[in-house]
């Protein structure tokens, strides 16, 4: 059985209501779109609950280790400026999730919940660079025994909610669940100056799995 976040359980009520529907009115009728439009939805369904999925992530934590944050393709390595949580400069890792991926985050690391801070904007194109200034975007600061490291949470074109799960002061525990952004986004991970990098450009990740970074 396909385990799925709890954030999609309407969606994919509401979407298998309709197929329900759809695919009586086409058994009953000689109409030929209906049976195509009976059809099309049903794949939609499915492709619903894929969305949504929220697989058990099995994995040994190492604290030397740095995981992704977001299943996807890494868009982007850069070291950059970042005055909200590091006041400093920091390594940027960019994660983009199409709609095929899997949209639940997961923390990178163990750590405290030091900042959480949610900025509203637009829905442009995700992978972009702009997007890290100008799309709704949710940000989370760890302390960690290694120093700080922040995760961002970003809308894309048809992304039109951020869930962000845990509060300021809170415990989290690598590779556990963060949150989920909704119908396509990205993730930026932000680390200290001098943490070796292990992903690259083009890298396909696992939330939770995939190692992206070690602590020097």
């Amino acid at each position: 059985m396909i385990r799925t976040a709890p954030e999609g359980r309407w969606f994919i009520a509401g979407s298998w209501a309709i197929a329900l529907a759809l695919g009586f009115a086409a058994w009953r009728s000689e109409v030929l779109a209906w049976r195509v439009g009976a059809v099309c939805w049903l794949a939609a369904s499915v492709w619903v609950v894929a969305f949504f999925r929220d697989p058990a992530r099995p994995w040994t934590r190492d604290d030397r280790l740095v995981v992704a944050p977001a299943d996807g393709k890494v868009v982007g390595i850069v070291e950059i400026d970042e005055p909200t949580f590091f006041c400093d400069r920091a390594v940027r890792i960019s994660i983009f999730m199409n709609v095929f991926n899997c949209h639940v985050n997961r923390y990178p690391t163990d750590g405290t919940v030091a900042f959480r801070e949610y900025h509203p904007g637009r829905f442009g194109h995700a992978a972009g660079e702009k997007a890290s200034l100008s799309n709704e975007q949710a940000s989370l600061g760890l302390t960690t025994s290694h120093g700080k490291v922040l995760v961002r949470q970003i809308a894309g074109l048809i992304a039109r909610r951020i869930v962000t799960d845990h509060r300021v002061g809170m415990r989290a525990l690598q590779a556990e669940r963060l949150g989920m952004i909704r119908f396509g986004s990205r993730v930026d991970l932000f680390l200290p100056l001098g943490t070796s990098v292990r992903a690259r450009v083009g890298d396909t990740t696992q939330a939770g799995v995939t190692v992206v970074a070690a602590w020097s």
